[in-house]
């Protein structure tokens, strides 16, 4: 959970800067996108099996 308080004199701006970047870094919206359809066992084995290919390819 990003979680971002406000400094005395920080801009909203800056703060909104600072909560996308927390965002990004934890990897939420990956988590989301990933969650957003229901995936069966047997597919997610064969993308975790692909990425694991296309990582030991480098």
């Amino acid at each position: 959970m990003a979680d971002v308080r406000l400094n005395p004199g920080e801009s909203f701006e800056s703060l909104l800067r600072r909560f996308s970047k927390q965002v990004q870094g934890d990897r939420i919206l990956a988590e989301v996108r990933r969650r957003k359809f229901y995936e069966k066992p047997s597919e997610e084995r064969k993308r975790k099996e692909a990425v694991k290919k296309r990582k030991s390819a480098r």
